[in-house]
């Protein structure tokens, strides 16, 4: 992992629109603020930030669709602005959803008409085609029209159809999004395949135990703004003598739950709703000090659970990017 393959230094990227239904005001929306990092060759690289971060723009950068207002991009030592045919056959994309697929086409038609377009010799074709489909388990249905797959089946396809020009560098935008556990926990296994046969892959996620898993590296975005770029071990340094505890309550209303959110030593709630069971993790240095002021103000009754766990990525997350509770 010595040789640099992407290279993006102080990239700015505004976009500007109308505003206004009858007197119309010009505005500028500033995407990417002057942002810089490198990608190694056969890395997993995540981009992580929340929704108008700048993650979509950045991939479209790379990927030769957009041009930065500032700012330079290498791609294999390649400029994607004045040497973008040069650039596309070393790359492919992959978005998220359904997108990019011909649902009337079978399986193997899909790759097929894609395979022109990225002019793989016909002679080749077939036998990528049938390699590609068996690489994601979708070899027993290569005949069957996509409109009968599942969402699961259609993003692995995706996966197939991404790899078709055999690309050096992949890019994936949200690809496990809408995804059950099970397709996703396969989405997970091809892409770790394929960095282990030499694919560089660039990541954009929401899931922060995706990015865990994956990534060699994580670079986190903010209003276009770079935060940090680490290891996912180094970053869960960065939380070191933070303790997380793990409520689970039942019957507890939102006054008690906004108590919980002000008790001393706590720097960040988090609270997920599941029917009648709230789920809360909240952040302190002091757990000693927050347990017993749980159940003071919660009635023992209503605590179906309670532990103490370490920071994980996601709790790296929100202290960087997610701001604080109070």
């Amino acid at each position: 992992m010595g040789e640099t393959v992407i290279t993006v230094s102080n990239v700015r990227r505004v976009y500007k629109t109308e505003v206004g239904l009858f007197k119309k005001t010009k505005k500028e929306v500033e995407a990417l603020k002057g942002i810089s990092f490198s990608i190694n060759r056969g890395e997993i690289f995540g981009l992580l930030g929340p929704n108008g971060a700048g993650k979509t723009t950045m991939i479209k950068l790379l990927t030769t669709m957009l041009i930065p207002d500032e700012g330079t991009i290498s791609i294999m030592g390649m400029d994607p602005v004045t040497q973008h045919r040069k650039v596309r056959p070393h790359i492919n994309f992959i978005l998220g959803g359904e997108r990019n697929l011909y649902w009337r086409l079978s399986a193997y038609d899909n790759l097929a008409y894609f395979a022109d377009l990225y002019k793989v010799p016909r002679l080749e074709q077939k036998n990528r085609i049938l390699e590609l489909l068996e690489l994601v388990g979708l070899g027993d249905v290569a005949h069957q029209r996509v409109e009968t797959f599942s969402k699961g089946m259609k993003q692995r396809l995706q996966i197939a159809r991404g790899l078709i020009n055999r690309p050096d560098i992949l890019f994936l935008d949200e690809p496990s999004i809408g995804l059950d556990p099970v397709s996703a926990r396969r989405l997970r296994d091809i892409l770790l395949k394929l960095n282990e046969q030499g694919t560089t892959i660039l990541l954009t996620t929401h899931y922060m135990y995706e990015a865990d898993e994956l990534c060699d590296r994580i670079a986190f975005i903010d209003k276009g703004q770079l935060i940090t770029v680490d290891t996912p071990k180094n970053m869960k340094r960065q939380t070191a003598g933070l303790s997380i505890i793990e409520c689970k309550l039942t019957n507890v209303n939102a006054n008690k739950m906004e108590a919980l959110s002000l008790l001393p030593h706590v720097r960040h709630v988090k609270q997920e709703q599941d029917d009648m069971l709230t789920t809360i993790r909240l952040h302190t240095e002091m757990p000693q000090a927050v347990i017993p002021a749980i159940y003071q103000l919660v009635d023992e009754t209503n605590i179906s659970d309670l532990a103490i766990m370490q920071p994980t990525l996601e709790d790296v997350y929100v202290q960087l990017v997610g701001g604080h509770a109070k």
